[in-house]
């Protein structure tokens, strides 16, 4: 299976180029543009690397750093358009794996990647709940596009697939049905709403084969669907509460 390689870069060109530079050797890539989404996507699935930008537009790239490395060991690479050697610094000392400034070569950058995942063993970090958070009981094999609930594994079609690992990408957010037709559809502008109704139920069917007394997906009326937060680590006796 191909190394997942997380960007966090606010820019879509550099994001763009990079996504291009590592699918070209070897790499499956994955990106994102904030550093909420960052965390929310190491703690869905951990990847074999990120490259985090330090300038991102929600919170520093440092304190995105700190949460995710308190959910995994993840190696990390800093990118930066910034030539202050504190930053540098800094991004170091905090435990980062290396550090490139741009403008960049993809290629180098890569190379980088490399030598940092041979560094390291190049294999995928466990994910460790943060302190007092029960980790959900979903865990995403987004190669193999496989999703399992308390430890099985779900028959899910495509656009199942689709809908939840979305919706795992942040637990509690609330996305707009309009919102999960772009991400899931090729083609959201031919699916109306109820397309999106009709395979949440489905969904919630499949799961509710795993554990029947929980309510995996919060449906928020007038507004869109979203994952539970408080689903218990561990499966309830005869899958109820």
């Amino acid at each position: 299976m191909k190394p997942r390689i997380l960007i966090v870069e606010d820019e879509p060109g550099i994001a763009d180029t990079l996504q291009y530079a590592l699918r070209t050797e070897g790499f499956e890539p994955a990106w994102v543009a904030t550093g909420e989404e960052a965390v929310a996507q190491v703690g869905a699935e951990v990847p074999a690397l990120v490259i985090l930008d330090v300038g991102l537009p929600d919170t520093s790239g440092f304190e995105v750093f700190k949460r995710i490395r308190a959910l995994a060991d993840v190696p990390v690479v800093f990118l930066t358009a910034r030539s202050d050697e504190i930053d540098r610094v800094v991004g170091l000392e905090l435990g980062a794996d290396d550090y490139v400034a741009k403008p960049f070569s993809p290629r180098e950058l890569v190379a980088r990647i490399r030598t940092v995942l041979r560094r390291t063993g190049g294999k995928p970090a466990v994910v460790a709940a943060a302190a007092g958070t029960p980790a959900l009981p979903l865990a995403i094999d987004d190669g193999r596009r496989q999703i399992r609930f308390y430890g099985q594994l779900l028959e899910l079609s495509r656009y199942e697939y689709g809908l939840l690992k979305t919706l795992l990408s942040r637990p509690g957010h609330v996305f707009s049905r309009d919102t999960l037709l772009e991400r899931v559809w090729d083609d959201p502008g031919e699916s109306l709403d109820r397309t999106v109704d009709a395979h949440v139920k489905t969904l919630r069917a499949k799961m509710k084969l795993v554990a029947p007394g929980l309510e995996p997906i919060k449906t928020h009326r007038g507004t869109g669907y979203a994952l539970a937060e408080d689903l218990p680590a561990t499966k309830p006796e005869n899958g109820h509460l």
